[in-house]
């Protein structure tokens, strides 16, 4: 409606929620020579208009039900006192004040570039006029109406209608007297005249499931102690760095003992999940999703509020101390982030003002079969800004320090897990999704300026080139990318039975080919061992013995292969249930020796791994790496160096067969002394005790400069770790 329609028109359009411009009928308005302050209140029994300056008032005139007008006062501050059938209130009228967002916001938000919009947009404590309260906006350029509901209006669409500015399709409005806490929607009259209630998707604080409505959230203050961390995380982050991470999902790492179904906050998981990872020696934990999500069983990946750490676990302010903890233990936090699609809940970013705003309106490009989720419109500014505003959010407000991105395989491909005719190619008539390029190319640009050291991971499975490549150099700039073909590979391989591995020896070998081609991360996440997959330790074949021998072996192979390395909580303790969402990882397994041995060997694993450079500082670099014995598949032997400028040299032998091997000849790199640092057969581990005694003596066959032979015994099922000596 506009004010071309008669006051009859106007006032119909008001009380059925329908006025699309209500700054040019309520509030202050000169009318016939006189100012006047027109204020709908549904269900007030009279209203006053009330001098700012002098405290005197005035009652209106009720010219229509819940529609009044008055006189206003000569210096055109005034507050409104409204009774109400159940007692009185006094406070400001919405409608006397100006704009919300300056000229400048406006323009950066159409532009996609405005990386502060959780610190502008949405819902924002201010102080407007010497008055406090809140500013809302939200976009919703299609919309014919949109209001602020909540429980200080009785969550009435009709009592707080926004302004909108047309340019840029954002409705604004300043809502007095309101602060922190309060809980609120945006009611939106779509285009095609239906309504919805829609969650703020710039909302920095939500109710905990399965409630929806947001929070308005106070101004982020944390005092944080980092500056230790943060100081030095670029270079913990390097390509030559350890990074070991620890991969959980908050809910079921562990319960409280008196709510088996329930779970810790962020405070009470800290004090709990640092020191256990600080013990195990792992650099990094990793969280699955914790933006808030309206389905539990989604694990996280079907966000809906891309600024709120979930309210399951506590208040943004207690997820900022769980950083701050972390990194004061010397932990890093990286989160995992999805910026590929989203739930279709009617709360949410669908169909969000009566259109498809932030997904695409073709299914054949919105929306994925697999998940039953709608695909981001990555190629409309507003969605890419928004996203890009949402990472920077994490990273530079709760100081995390990388982003694992989800599915980034599903928005390279516009075929992706499509069939012919099931998608919608490129203009160039390809089935590269060029709009995610851009945007994932853009992302990791902006977050390499902002953010300086954080990191960024891309959870690819396919070939595509250049994941982990400068974007300078025509890659997408990723800090590392999940190796899903060695993980796929090598699992394959240790699920054989023994007696067949020699016919698939390139299947632990086959990594090494391409292992240089980006950064990688090795991973062994929660994908594989979620319902119908079995536990790590239930892949491993044979008999019990040989299960925990094999993933010994398996474990000791991942840990001194190239990559860094990420393993889902659980399968340190050798977990023999796959992973179950509504349980805790099942703690009470270390009372067996077996469990408690594994677990002790990851522990090792991981502090050879940070304490050796040879194991990580050649990571990325073909030169830290060389095949001494590659090809031995009838023994299912593997013999392979670990390297790093001025650093001791380190020996791998791992027999993947059910029998020892006494005096088996290689040739190491130097002769002289080689001191066993790990043994995955000793006893401490569960193993048998066959190794080498401690140490194995290499001597020269031709000249000093050549390599030199050692005999070594190498366990069944095993891994013997060497390390040269000075």
């Amino acid at each position: 409606m506009t004010a071309a329609f008669g006051l009859d028109e106007r006032i119909a359009a008001l009380r059925e929620g329908q006025l699309g411009d209500p700054f040019a009928f309520l509030g202050p308005h000169e009318e016939d020579g006189q100012r006047i302050v027109r204020t709908f209140q549904p269900g007030a029994l009279s209203v006053a208009v009330v001098s700012a300056d002098s405290g005197e008032g005035e009652t209106m005139t009720k010219v229509a039900d819940g529609l009044f007008v008055g006189p206003a006062p000569d210096a055109g501050r005034y507050r409104l006192r409204i009774r109400w059938p159940g007692g009185e209130q006094e406070t400001e009228d919405p409608y006397r004040f100006g704009a919300v967002l300056g000229d400048l916001d406006l323009y950066l938000f159409g532009e996609g570039r405005h990386w502060d919009l959780a610190r502008n947009f949405g819902a924002q404590s201010r102080v407007l006029g010497g008055v406090e309260g809140v500013a809302f906006s939200v976009w919703a350029p299609n919309a014919r109406r949109v209001s602020v509901i909540g429980d200080f209006n009785a969550w009435d669409g009709r009592r707080h209608p926004m302004r909108l500015r047309h340019g840029a399709g954002v409705w604004e409005i300043f809502i007095p007297r309101i602060g922190p806490g309060a809980r609120y929607k945006f009611e939106v009259l779509g285009a095609g005249g239906g309504i919805a209630q829609k969650a703020d998707p710039l909302a920095r604080q939500t109710e905990p499931p399965p409630a929806t409505a947001s929070i308005v959230a106070a101004a982020p203050d944390y005092h944080w102690t980092d500056d230790d961390w943060m100081s030095e995380r670029a270079r913990r982050q390097r390509s030559d760095a350890p990074i070991s991470i620890y991969e959980i999902h908050a809910s079921s790492w562990l319960r409280p003992k008196d709510d088996p179904q329930g779970h810790f906050g962020w405070r009470a998981l800290a004090e709990r999940l640092i020191p256990y990872v600080a013990d195990m020696g792992f650099t990094h934990v990793e969280l699955m999703p914790i933006m808030e999500y309206p389905f539990g069983g989604s694990w996280g990946y079907q966000p809906l509020s891309q600024f709120a750490p979930s309210a399951r676990y506590g208040t943004p302010e207690g997820f900022a101390a769980f950083v701050d903890a972390c990194h004061r233990a010397g932990i890093g936090v990286i989160l995992d982030w999805v910026p590929a699609h989203f739930p279709t809940d009617a709360h949410g970013l669908a169909h969000f003002d009566g259109t498809h705003l932030y997904e695409h309106s073709d299914p054949r490009e919105g929306f994925h079969q697999d998940w039953n989720t709608l695909i981001y419109n990555l190629g409309r500014r507003e969605v890419s800004g928004f996203l890009l505003a949402s990472a920077l959010w994490w990273l530079e407000t709760f100081h995390v320090d990388g982003l694992r991105v989800d599915a980034v395989a599903s928005m390279l491909y516009r075929d992706y897990s499509r069939s012919a005719g099931e998608w919608v190619p490129n203009i160039h008539g390809g089935r590269e999704n060029l709009e995610s390029v851009e945007f994932l190319k853009r992302m990791n640009t902006v977050i390499a300026e902002r953010c300086p050291g954080a990191m960024t991971i891309a959870e690819e499975s396919t070939a595509w080139p250049g994941v982990s490549a400068p974007v300078s150099e025509g890659g997408l700039g990723f800090s590392y990318k999940w190796n899903m073909g060695w993980m796929h590979d090598t699992l394959k391989y240790a699920e054989r039975d023994p007696m067949y591995r020699s016919w698939h020896h390139n299947e632990l070998t086959f990594g090494l080919v391409y292992a240089f081609s980006e950064r990688f991360v090795l991973p062994i996440s929660h994908d594989e061992v979620v319902h119908g997959k079995g536990s790590l330790i239930g892949k491993m074949p044979g008999d019990r013995w040989q299960k925990f021998a094999t993933l010994r072996a398996y474990l000791s192979f991942m840990w001194t292969h190239p990559g860094k390395k990420l393993l889902f909580m659980g399968s340190e303790i050798a977990q023999e249930s796959e992973w179950n969402h509504d349980a805790e990882v099942r703690w009470d397994l270390l009372d067996r020796g077996e469990h408690a041995a594994l677990q002790r060997l990851v522990r090792d694993l991981n502090r050879l791994y940070s304490g050796e450079a040879a194991l990580h500082a050649g990571d990325a670099d073909p030169a830290g790496f060389e095949w001494l014995v590659g090809d031995d598949s009838r023994n299912s032997i593997f013999v392979y160096s670990r390297r790093a400028p001025s650093t001791p040299s380190i020996v791998i032998a791992l027999n993947l067969s059910p029998q020892p091997h006494y005096g088996y000849e290689v040739r190491l790199p130097h002769a002289g002394t080689w001191r066993e640092v790990l043994n995955s057969d000793a006893s401490i581990y569960g193993g048998a005790n066959i190794g080498n005694g401690g140490t194995v003596h290499a001597g020269n066959v031709l000249a000093e400069d050549q390599p030199s032979v050692a005999r070594l015994v190498i366990p069944p099922l095993g891994a013997t770790i060497l390390r040269q000596e000075a």
